[in-house]
């Protein structure tokens, strides 16, 4: 089968190796859609955490299944996804239910070879059911996992006002998934053309240029002096993650989905008066899963809006670079394999 191989930081290489053959508690898939996320184009630039070179990239991944054992309930020819963090089941986050912080986690296309491949093997227990849904579609759960499981760790309550920073794929799941729940959400990125995007395809109420001068100061008249109870970043970068600490009401929520390599540095006084909270979300379980698989069959997300690109399994190479690039406007390309 023909696999495409991160060689080092700005290089791709395709490669061949064996198809990958049926193991116990094993399931193989053929991949047919592959979703290129944040982690795919830091691995690219070399800015990702937890990283080493060479690997096969993806994550974001839907396809036929083929073979499996100790699957139940699945079948020979199914369309599938699965959760792409593979567990241990013995440490202590595993034995208190967060499998998805697991201490020995393997991230697919992170710490192992992911699926840029024709076709990829998986823990049996990773397997999630295509319910009707769209190879498309079932490509973009992960994605859309994340930014639910961030608002799950949030707790957010009715007509909240949750900023959400950060208007790439993640952010803007997040935003869907804070709408869902009852939140009024404000959108603050640096670029003009996703804030756009947030208005006329997902309806974002406000929307904040990071770049103005006069941020807080649109914040507080949006929340009616208030600031917003719920900050959320999504973005992954070190400025954007501390300057939001300025931007939290008394009492306020702040949940990092976004990673980065560097320290965060924060006012202690200034983050105590205001008895804030600050957590870290890692990942995504089965239940967000299931709530993302929910809200798409019941037409409370559509995930074809953020598809604007899309490409053979051949083209990847001489594609992935432009796609760094903010003037291409990607939103989310999208692999296929026929």
């Amino acid at each position: 089968m023909k696999t495409l191989v991160c060689t080092k930081p700005g290089e791709f290489k395709y490669a061949t190796r064996e198809i990958p053959q049926l193991q116990p508690g094993q399931a193989v898939i053929k991949i047919k859609r592959i979703g290129i996320c944040g982690t795919d184009l830091h691995a690219f630039e070399g800015t990702q955490p937890y990283f080493e070179y060479p690997r096969i990239l993806g994550h974001e991944l839907s396809g036929e299944l083929i073979a499996f054992d100790d699957a139940p309930g699945f079948e020979i020819g199914e369309s599938v996804t699965f959760i792409p963090y593979f567990y241990c089941g013995k440490c202590i986050a595993c034995r208190n239910g967060k499998q998805n912080a697991c201490v020995n986690i393997k991230v697919c296309g992170v710490h192992q070879d992911g699926g840029m491949a024709e076709y990829y093997a998986v823990p049996s227990y990773s397997l999630v059911h295509g319910e009707g849904l769209s190879f498309d579609a079932l490509a973009l759960i992960e994605p859309l996992a994340i930014g639910a499981h961030g608002v799950k760790k949030a707790g957010i309550t009715k007509d909240e006002f949750v900023l959400v920073i950060g208007a790439g794929p993640i952010g803007l799941g997040t935003m869907e998934f804070a709408r869902i729940a009852g939140a009024k959400v404000i959108a603050l990125d640096v670029n003009s053309e996703r804030l756009r995007f947030c208005k006329e395809k997902l309806k974002v109420e406000h929307v904040i240029n990071a770049t103005d001068p006069d941020v807080i100061a649109q914040l507080k008249y949006i929340t009616n002096d208030d600031m917003p109870t719920v900050v959320i970043d999504a973005t992954g970068n070190l400025k954007a993650i501390n300057n939001a600490f300025q931007y939290m009401a008394h009492g306020a929520r702040y949940v990092l989905i976004g990673l980065q390599k560097g320290e965060i540095c924060f006012s202690h006084p200034e983050f105590h008066k205001r008895e804030a909270t600050l957590m870290s979300s890692r990942n995504a379980t089965r239940e967000d899963f299931e709530h993302v698989v929910s809200s798409m069959k019941n037409k409370l997300v559509d995930p074809t809006t953020y598809i604007t690109h899309r490409v053979s399994f051949d083209q990847v190479k001489d594609e992935f670079e432009g796609w760094l690039n903010p003037a291409r406007g990607v939103i989310k390309a999208m692999v296929e394999i026929v």
